[in-house]
């Protein structure tokens, strides 16, 4: 039996694919054109998110490493008790995105949990190639935990959520605090995250269904590592796939689609890390392309999705 849609992301997929059939993509290797195209895609989808009028949003200014600064945004809700926070990374396969075209989605987080967010404007590839995404990430999670009496968070209580690519540098930056006896990290919130740049042989099965494609991996890693990518010297802190021994990582909640280009990846990452002692949350979300929730807001499968991940938002 062939792999289908959820008829309910169908429908909502339908208008993007006549667009997109019409179009001339992106080839590989072509950054700026993919920005073009996706980051007012990228916003349209954050707008259409409801308001969440009882969160409040302040800017915070986060020192790196290398001397440089970061900008980030606070998320708080009105009324929210001292407790936990979550720190947020966008997607966009580290070579798009902004902290303002997840606004809608990160004041969702933060009004329906309760918990406080941090989103985090790291600095994006090809321009600053790894390790600055990881080190603008981890400089976020040491700012958090330095501040986090002034900001009334439980230094015990710190997430790390991230969404592709995001989810890439939430397991990255999770790795590397570990390695480093860094800050604590209590969940790691992958949502259908980018972790393997040896991604790049297509599956015929899911091609049809795609959103981000094999040619958008075959420019976003290579942007990111240079012409490291796919060979052997690849760091766990940069493909987090690409990891040895995954023992004493924070406990994980994985989601991804059936018809995305990172299930394989996302599944075997979750069985790692379940086989090293981590306890893990899967969800295999069936007949959805990456990002179906942001496509398809309204579907059946995007409410129990939202569901889960302020439930496990909740838990922190």
């Amino acid at each position: 039996m062939a792999l289908e849609l959820d008829p309910e992301v169908a429908i909502a997929m339908a208008p993007m694919g006549q667009a997109m059939a019409s179009m001339t993509l992106p080839a590989v290797g072509d950054v700026e054109g993919r920005r073009m195209m996706w980051e007012p895609i990228l916003a349209a989808a954050s707008d259409a998110v409801p308001a969440s009028p009882d969160v409040t949003v302040t800017e915070r200014t986060i020192p790196t490493a290398d001397g440089a600064t970061i900008t980030a945004r606070w998320y708080v809700k009105e009324g929210a008790e001292p407790g936990p926070a979550a720190i947020f990374f966008h997607g966009g396969g580290y070579i798009f995105g902004h902290i303002e075209q997840f606004d809608g989605p990160v004041a969702r987080y933060a009004s329906l949990s309760g918990v406080s967010m941090l989103s985090v404007e790291y600095r994006r590839a090809p321009e600053h190639p790894y390790p600055t995404p990881l080190e603008d990430g981890y400089a976020a999670l040491t700012w958090l935990h330095t501040h986090a009496d002034e900001l009334g968070v439980d230094v015990d209580r710190i997430g790390v959520m991230g969404d592709s690519a995001g989810g890439g540098l939430a397991a990255a930056v999770s790795i590397l605090s570990r390695d480093r006896r860094g800050p604590a990290i209590a969940q790691q919130i992958l949502l259908m995250p980018m972790l393997d740049d040896r991604t790049t042989t297509p599956d015929p099965h899911i091609e049809p269904f795609l959103i981000w494609s094999y040619d958008d991996s075959r420019t976003a890693w290579p942007a990111l590592l240079g012409d490291r990518a796919g060979g052997p010297d690849v760091p766990a802190t940069a493909a987090p796939a690409r990891l040895d021994d995954h023992a004493g990582l924070p406990p994980a909640y994985i989601e991804v689609g059936q018809l995305d280009v990172f299930r394989d990846e996302d599944t075997a990452y979750a069985t790692a890390l379940s086989r090293a002692g981590v306890p893990v949350e899967l969800h295999l979300r069936p007949g959805v392309p990456h990002e179906f929730d942001s496509i398809a807001p309204d579907a059946d499968v995007s409410g129990r999705a939202l569901a889960d991940r302020i439930r496990v938002l909740s838990s922190l």
